[in-house]
């Protein structure tokens, strides 16, 4: 069974404030099922915006895994648009920040390689 996408979203944001990062809600979507999306900014202010990776890429033993694909990176306008698109296409979707300091994001989420 998945877990719930507010409940994984909290989930995410704690362990990142224990990592010594920071992490907010910047759009809260239904609580059972809205798609995340995942902006990150670095030490250096470099964005990067995160979005649900393909179904093909999920892994039918971890039905529980929520994995990602980096779709842009670098530029906030872009990042800012594609949010935009993306909520149009589906109110109910989440977008979660996460600034992970000293760490990796992939030590935060499950990331798939394109």
């Amino acid at each position: 069974m998945r877990i719930t996408s507010d409940f994984w979203i909290a989930a995410v944001v704690r362990r990142v404030f224990a990592a010594g990062g920071f992490a907010a809600v910047l759009k809260r979507g239904a609580l059972e099922a809205g798609a995340i999306f995942v902006v990150t900014r670095d030490r250096l202010g470099e964005s990067s915006l995160y979005g649900p990776a393909p179904q093909a890429s999920y892994d039918s033993s971890k039905p529980q895994d929520r994995r990602f694909q980096l779709l842009i990176q670098g530029d906030a306008d872009k990042i800012e648009a594609r949010i935009a698109r993306e909520e149009k296409f589906d109110p109910d979707l989440w977008v979660v920040e996460l600034e992970p300091g000293n760490k990796d994001v992939s030590d935060f989420i499950l990331i798939d390689e394109l």
